[in-house]
């Protein structure tokens, strides 16, 4: 099993300098929010002009539209869109499935996480870890500031295998939260004894806008073995003595089809982002895919 992930590997400034032209950008974020970059759905003292609305007692007459009402002799608030911050909510996958194969899949996962910590910490938005394996856990509460971010990678840097994957409680669990409504970034293989749909049950009750962030290998669709195998689960440590044959293996990749449309599908009507990252290819390029232009519309 591979050893856990140096914080100088997560604060490489190399990697973090190859980020700085990347943006996320929300449509709207909610109300309650702190000064940041993102449009908010309030309505108040921003910069850029939105709309009127009649004076109401108590409010802030520094907002009255005094020409306007010199012109109609009713009194009116000028209105300016808010610009706040997005929270964003990076949820690492490290359960001891994770942590198998050289490099480990948790690698990936962690320089991923980090990314997306280092790209909204940037640009003013507040950024919390929950790593998940048998359970959530709450590692960085939303915080803001690039001032933040080496504190970031020495405390990814303390993680190791969690134990088994149980991915619908860890989700569950995060969706109770009483969090501000944001961008929750799972990232992770989703690999769950209990079946894809089981994993897809639980991605919907996580109530804030959702990037998947699939972790992969090739030998996921295709491995590539035959003959007589004795496998053994790398969490539970049960065994199981298998032939595999072309037609097993045929049957094998249906199911890994399946298990692949049922999660595309459901990123498509949730309107969520898909990402397959490679875990043995370097994590920048892919992430930057996601990217439009610099920006990624969450």
């Amino acid at each position: 099993m591979a050893a856990p992930v140096a914080a100088e590997e997560l604060f490489d400034p190399d990697f973090l300098e190859s980020l700085q032209h990347l943006r996320l950008v929300a449509k709207r974020v909610p109300r309650g929010g702190r000064f940041a970059e993102q449009r908010s759905k309030a309505l108040g003292t921003g910069i850029e002009f939105q709309d009127f609305r009649p004076y109401s007692p108590g409010d802030d007459l520094r907002a009255v539209d005094w020409n306007l009402y010199r012109r109609l002799g009713k009194v009116f608030l000028r209105l300016f869109e808010e610009l706040e911050d997005l929270p964003v909510y990076l949820l690492p996958d490290v359960s001891t499935s994770m942590w198998q194969e050289e490099p480990p899949r948790a690698r990936a996962a962690l320089r991923a996480s980090m990314a997306f910590a280092a790209i909204a910490l940037g640009q003013l938005d507040r950024v919390g870890v929950f790593p998940f394996a048998a359970d959530l856990e709450v590692l960085v509460p939303p915080r803001s500031g690039w001032s933040s971010l080496p504190g970031f990678a020495r405390r990814m840097e303390r993680l190791g295998p969690g134990g088994p994957t149980d991915l619908a409680r860890s989700l569950r669990r995060f969706g109770g939260m009483p969090l501000r409504n944001g961008l929750a970034v799972v990232i992770s293989d989703f690999f769950d004894p209990r079946g894809v749909e089981a994993v897809v049950e639980a991605l919907k009750t996580v109530r804030h806008r959702l990037l998947l962030v699939q972790v992969v290998r090739p030998s996921d669709r295709d491995p590539g073995v035959q003959g007589d195998l004795r496998l053994r689960d790398c969490e539970s440590g049960e065994r199981q003595d298998v032939t595999v044959t072309g037609a097993v293996l045929e049957r094998y990749r249906a199911a890994y089809a399946r298990f692949q449309s049922a999660l595309a599908g459901f990123a498509r009507r949730r309107h969520s982002g898909l990402l397959l990252l490679d875990a043995d290819q370097p994590v920048v390029p892919q992430i930057a895919s996601l990217f439009e232009a610099g920006r990624y519309q969450a």
